[in-house]
């Protein structure tokens, strides 16, 4: 497998370039380049350029719109709701977030739904975005059933991952990001696409026996972390992006996903003023604990290995075949 070398301007600008070509508009293309180039930037790559034939698919196919405007409401001083419109859910974040930031500000704590929208990045950007507004955030989002429920071996839940963020004074915040499922899908991709197997307890393959082969296991269903425990949190993140959203469950999605373009779904974010909820004095006592926390030995704090590989400002290493690719779909 060969690499090369991009930018991360030169990344945007390929990803911009690949969508505009394949359908989208201008302000849809530039959000989701923004959401795709940092990702590489920051070493998520199971959610950078991997993904960007799957944006592509489901433009070509019909299942998005690639000149969706966004409509952003607000049905109470506390409620921000974003339809994305049948569109890529990273416009409808960067049109709604502002809204529910000045909410959270003024009434210390704020929610704000995303319905009709095709979420397939991570989510550490949105809440990562009201840190930078001083704000805390927590974000979930549904999937395609893909997972089964702990003791089950029919899959209902998506993967329903949940981040959260917590900013910090004059550092980088505290975001963490995770799938609910044992492994997140795109890591199983990535380990088809290798060639190499998975450690124990991921999934099932078609046959409802346990397996270590990526290539069974998205062909049969993925499990949840910790048993029960990452079950009962798959159900909860269920019930806030379906139930508080209005948008479909899961199992409702009748979408084929097997083309690995992203499903139809609903996301919820909360977002919470510290000063204003715990004090004058939240930001200095949280800190002191952050501080006493990162210094226990073996300790990394959630989000510091992408904030590190944030500060390096040169060149990527990008699979050469990927970017191949992309450049064809121009």
């Amino acid at each position: 497998m060969s690499d090369v070398h991009l930018s991360i301007r030169e990344i945007f600008e390929l990803v911009e370039a690949v969508l505009l070509a394949n359908g989208c508009d201008a302000p849809n293309a530039a959000a989701v380049a923004r959401t795709v180039s940092s990702a590489e930037r920051d070493g998520a790559v199971s959610h950078g350029m991997f993904r960007v034939p799957g944006y592509v698919v489901a433009l070509r196919n019909g299942r998005v719109r690639g000149d969706a405007e966004p409509d952003v409401q607000q049905p109470t001083r506390a409620f921000v709701r974003v339809d994305a419109k049948h569109g890529f859910a990273p416009l409808a974040l960067e049109r709604g977030i502002p809204e529910l930031a000045r909410a959270a500000h003024e009434l210390g704590i704020a929610v704000m739904t995303v319905i009709d929208s095709f979420h397939f990045a991570a989510l550490w950007p949105e809440v990562e975005a009201l840190a930078d507004e001083g704000l805390a955030g927590i974000a979930c989002v549904n999937y395609a059933s893909v997972m089964a429920p702990h003791g089950g071996s029919r899959a209902i839940f998506g993967t329903n991952p949940l981040a959260y963020a917590w900013p910090r004074n004059d550092k980088a915040p505290v975001v963490a990001d995770m799938a609910t499922s044992a492994m997140a899908r795109g890591e199983l991709m990535l380990a088809k696409r290798a060639g190499r197997s998975v450690p124990p307890g991921n999934g099932l393959g078609p046959d409802g026996e346990a397996s270590t082969d990526p290539a069974a296991i998205l062909s049969g269903v993925q499990l949840p972390f910790g048993g029960h425990k990452g079950s009962a949190i798959a159900l909860m993140v269920e019930l806030l992006a379906a139930s508080a959203t209005g948008d479909r469950f899961s199992d409702e999605v009748v979408e084929d996903v097997s083309d690995g373009g992203p499903p139809p779904g609903g996301e919820i974010l909360i977002a919470l003023s510290p000063k204003l909820l715990g004090g004058e004095r939240t930001q200095e006592r949280t800190e002191a604990f952050l501080d006493r926390l990162s210094s226990i030995p073996g300790v990394r704090l959630p989000g510091s290995q992408r904030h590190r590989e944030r500060l390096d400002d040169g060149p990527r290493v990008l699979d050469a075949a990927l970017v191949d690719k992309l450049r064809g779909l121009l």
